[in-house]
């Protein structure tokens, strides 16, 4: 029985955890929760945004008068560059966890998105996360760069911006995808991805949009309905690393990848991504690994219906209803004509 008519579970080759797929249920009726449809802000520039130039943040600190990119320290951070050693205790371990967050709004206007961006000014995003992972990890193990869009996602505000958190600690996740990599390389001598890229391009039926250097598909173990990694041809470890040529053509794929995500339910579509390198604190012990971005939506029917990751997702292990063949052949039919 084919994989799209039959429960089966399969593995997380990036972290070794397994996801139940069940494309029966696909056809269940819905009478849960739905949301407001997402409009994309119709004012360039808002009075009462934080983030707009020459508004007053939380904290009552002015936003200069910006025209491109602008980075500030978070004003309420997750992070602090000195903690205390919590209270030693024989059973319940904790250890201090130190670090910075900063604030990256991608552009001046308000109502823009990356999806929406122009080539020059994603170019100067891709640019701004490039020198923010240089900077940060030549003083921290990790840095994480993500965006949450959408209220959905619990974004503070709709202005187009991201984050950067950066530790003296490589998390959880990072971890088990590096152990992961880090075996792959030992017993083949190649890095996961390099293979796993080769098998979805073979494959076909779940990759979404591609150009001469990226690569953007629905991963055979995708957790999320229309979950998506991008992931650059060549063997780059680090944003950092990426050179004109790629950091270019990444301008270009990305917004188009977005526009596709929007044009699936015709709304802004709300997503967490993140990108996820070799973590500085591994120093030159990177050649098993492979940069790569994470876009993790949560609509699952149209532009009103999540995935909801509860009852057997928390209790047991994440499960889904629509195969990621299913998902990417839906992207792809997406995909906006002008682009």
């Amino acid at each position: 029985m084919p994989l799209t008519e039959t429960p089966h579970r399969r593995r997380n080759l990036l972290t070794g955890e397994w996801v139940l797929v069940s494309p029966h249920r696909a056809m269940r009726p819905w009478q849960g929760e739905t949301a407001s449809t997402a409009q994309p802000p119709t004012l360039h520039h808002d009075p009462s945004c934080h983030l707009c130039p020459g508004n007053l943040r939380a904290d009552g600190t002015r936003n200069p008068h910006y025209a491109g990119p602008f980075v500030f320290a978070n004003d309420f951070p997750a992070l602090l560059e000195q903690a205390e050693a919590p209270m030693a205790h024989p059973l319940f371990e904790a250890m201090p966890a130190r670090g910075e967050a900063r604030v990256l709004c991608f552009a001046p206007d308000h109502a823009l998105s990356l999806a929406r961006m122009d080539l020059p000014a994603m170019r100067q995003v891709v640019g701004l996360w490039c020198t923010q992972s240089a900077e940060l990890g030549s003083r921290w193990a990790h840095v994480q760069i993500f965006e949450n869009r959408g209220a959905m996602m619990g974004a503070s505000s709709p202005h187009p911006h991201g984050q950067v958190w950066a530790g003296d600690f490589i998390p959880e996740i990072v971890l088990r995808e590096d152990e992961r990599q880090r075996a792959h390389h030992a017993a083949t001598g190649r890095t996961l991805l390099h293979d796993v890229l080769q098998a979805e391009l073979e494959h076909g039926s779940r990759v979404i949009v591609d150009n001469e250097h990226w690569v953007a598909f629905v991963p055979f173990w995708a957790v999320w309905p229309f979950e998506t990694l991008l992931m650059p041809r060549a063997n780059v470890r680090r944003l950092e690393q990426l050179d004109a040529a790629q950091r270019s053509a990444l301008s270009e794929i990305l917004p188009l990848l977005l526009r596709t995500c929007d044009a699936l339910f015709d709304t802004d579509f709300p997503y967490s991504m993140g990108w996820h390198g070799a973590p500085h604190g591994l120093a030159d012990d990177t050649a098993h690994w492979r940069l790569h971005a994470h876009i993790l939506p949560p609509l699952l029917r149209s532009a009103t219906v999540r995935k909801h990751m509860v009852g057997f997702e928390l209790l047991a292990e994440p499960q889904r209803d629509l195969t990621p063949e299913q998902a990417a052949a839906r992207l792809r039919a997406a995909r906006p004509r002008q682009s």
